[in-house]
């Protein structure tokens, strides 16, 4: 599958680099995002979601674990689960909902619920570039590689 990097020097460029992952979004998508903390994981989710339309405060799911906001014509579902320590304890927030192919799904420390979710599209690792931020985006799937096509011709 194919990678696609981009540098990020500031936190405005990352708020443009999720204005053009929005643009790219076409139906469902399941992203996982990874990166150590304060690496833009939830800076790139919130951008990327008000990008797309949600018109209330995006706020970060660290405690509630999921958020879900309306799309039209789908749901957006943004996950934090860094306070999981093992993916059993997501049995009782109805990840089946997750798994609607129109659904939006971006996941902020996935390997901590390896198992209890949908596979990847997207995966997007988020480091630390001197100042700035590194953004290596890899397409998993079909979708994921018709995401990473889509935003090259933007």
């Amino acid at each position: 599958m194919s990678d696609k990097v981009w540098h990020l020097p500031d936190e405005s460029a990352t708020t443009a680099f999720a204005q053009s992952v929005a643009r790219a979004v076409d139906g469902g998508v399941v992203v996982y995002l990874h990166g150590d903390l304060g690496a833009g994981k939830t800076s790139f989710a919130r951008a990327l979601l008000q990008s797309l339309g949600v018109g209330e405060r995006v706020k970060s799911p660290t405690y509630s674990l999921m958020e879900s906001y309306p799309l039209p014509g789908r749901t957006a579902w943004h996950l934090d689960l860094y306070r999981i320590a093992d993916p059993g304890e997501l049995e009782w927030l109805g990840l089946e909902a997750l798994a609607e192919p129109s659904a939006l799904v971006l996941v902020e420390w996935p390997e901590r619920g390896m198992g209890a979710l949908p596979p990847a599209d997207i995966r997007v690792d988020l480091s630390y570039e001197g100042r700035g931020r590194q953004a290596l985006m890899t397409a998993l799937s079909p979708r994921g590689e018709g995401l990473v096509k889509r935003l090259d011709s933007n």
